[in-house]
């Protein structure tokens, strides 16, 4: 059995966070706020997770520790050890990022070589690390020979090769089908517990709850737009972790339910969430609400579900179901209630209606509680030739929002608004129109 490498040995700081905050975009301090006094103290022994949805500075957070990026405000400090040495950092990327040219073994020794290190030495460290990671006999192989999962195999034993304080993973597995992930994620823990690795402590980029709770000793929420630390959770279950032990479970739905709390968002940098059409908007798919509806009204959850139990049956995680959730809530064709999602009587009955019946209660719903669409519809109406050009609203959106927010939401109410038949929209001319929507 996996050992409990924060149990068995004190911790101390290796790296400390302050204050940080970044923007991007426009100098002197009117582009977009993507950090925002950012704390955070990783000690020794301990995996951590930075979970959170997009937009919620993650990935920036990761790569100025990295030294990738330099904060605009704060200070990133890394604690000399007892023999005085400073943390080194190390890097797994979401998109693997091996040259293609090279070999597994040339991939591998790449970091080795940027040190200067002896060629002789240099293959003895990278071919230990391959089969360290379970690749041994790829070593001649190029990247388009492998798998995913191998190619980002290779990924890992490049990271860990120059014997790294601090391992810094992006989204490791999230390019990866469901198995693969969870092969290499239990080979990683493995690694890890078995204190295989020169590393003393891991930061993973996550939007995958249950990723979290399974590799994590503590868990880092960040809420979004800008990127602030909005919870801090202690994972104290042994390792290895059983996803199907209540406690495990019930974690899980308590990190769902801390996060669809702040759903939607109440405010964002560059996207106010305010009334009006001042509304904030992300353009889900119709299909995708349709489909949601009808998995939460059918047998197995009879229109009540627990947003970790859909996440499992539809294999989603938090970037993709919260936004439909958000929106189903938005027009009330269900509830979020804490860490569960349950259908409104307008929901269940626009789950059993016909194609005809569903773009009804669809339109209604969405001339009732998108003020955005109310809009639109209004200036057609009052139109005599009956259109308007798209650039208007667009125009109207972002004296409220930057112009990638505007540009979502309109698009967003465009998908929504044609489904519905209460408005036409040309592409090419860039032009809304009621075209005979009844």
């Amino acid at each position: 059995m996996a050992t409990d490498l924060a149990r068995l040995f004190p911790t101390r700081p290796l790296v400390n966070v302050e204050h940080v905050r970044h923007r991007y975009g426009k100098t002197g301090g009117s582009g977009l706020l993507v950090l925002d006094d950012v704390d955070l103290t990783l000690n020794e022994n301990e995996v951590v997770g930075l979970l959170g949805r997009s937009g919620s500075g993650k990935s920036t957070l990761l790569r100025s520790i990295a030294g990738l990026i330099t904060p605009d405000e704060g200070s990133i400090g890394f604690v000399a050890g007892e023999d005085g040495a400073a943390p080194t950092v190390s890097m797994v990327f979401q998109t693997f990022a091996l040259f293609p040219w090279l070999t597994v073994l040339q991939n591998v020794e790449l970091g080795l070589e940027a040190q200067r290190v002896p060629a002789e030495e240099r293959r003895t460290r990278a071919l230990a690390a391959i089969d360290l990671i379970g690749l041994d006999g790829f070593e001649n192989a190029y990247p388009k020979e492998l798998s995913g999962g191998m190619r980002q195999r290779v990924g890992l034993a490049r990271a860990i090769v120059v014997n790294p304080s601090l391992l810094l993973m992006d989204e490791p597995f999230s390019a990866l089908d469901v198995l693969t992930a969870e092969t290499l994620r239990t080979d990683l823990l493995d690694l890890w517990s078995e204190g295989k690795m020169p590393i003393k402590s891991i930061l993973i980029v996550t939007h995958n709850i249950e990723e979290a709770v399974l590799m994590c000793d503590r868990i880092l929420v960040f809420s979004s737009n800008p990127g602030r630390v909005a919870a801090e959770i202690k994972v104290d279950l042994p390792q290895p972790r059983d996803r199907l032990d209540p406690a495990f479970r019930a974690l899980v739905d308590d990190i769902y339910a801390r996060m669809t709390a702040r759903a939607p968002e109440p405010a964002r940098d560059g996207a106010v969430q305010g009334p009006g059409i001042a509304m904030a908007l992300t353009a889900v798919p119709t299909d995708a609400l349709s489909g949601l509806i009808e998995e939460v009204d059918a047998t197995l959850f009879d229109g009540r579900a627990s947003m970790a139990d859909l996440a499992d049956e539809l294999q989603l995680e938090i970037d993709e179901l919260f936004p439909m959730a958000e929106t189903l809530q938005l027009m009330r064709f269900a509830d979020l209630s804490g860490a569960d999602l349950a259908l409104t009587p307008l929901g269940r009955r626009y789950a059993v209606a016909d194609v005809d019946q569903r773009t009804a209660i669809f339109a209604q719903a969405l001339l009732t509680h998108v003020p955005l669409a109310q809009h639109i519809r209004r200036i057609l109406d009052e139109r005599a030739s009956h259109t308007a050009p798209a650039r208007r609203f667009r125009d109207e959106l972002e004296d409220h929002m930057s112009p990638d927010y505007a540009a979502e939401t309109l698009r967003a109410v465009t998908q929504w608004g044609r489904y519905a038949e209460i408005f036409a929209y040309d592409e090419d001319a860039d032009q809304f129109s009621l075209d005979d929507p009844s």
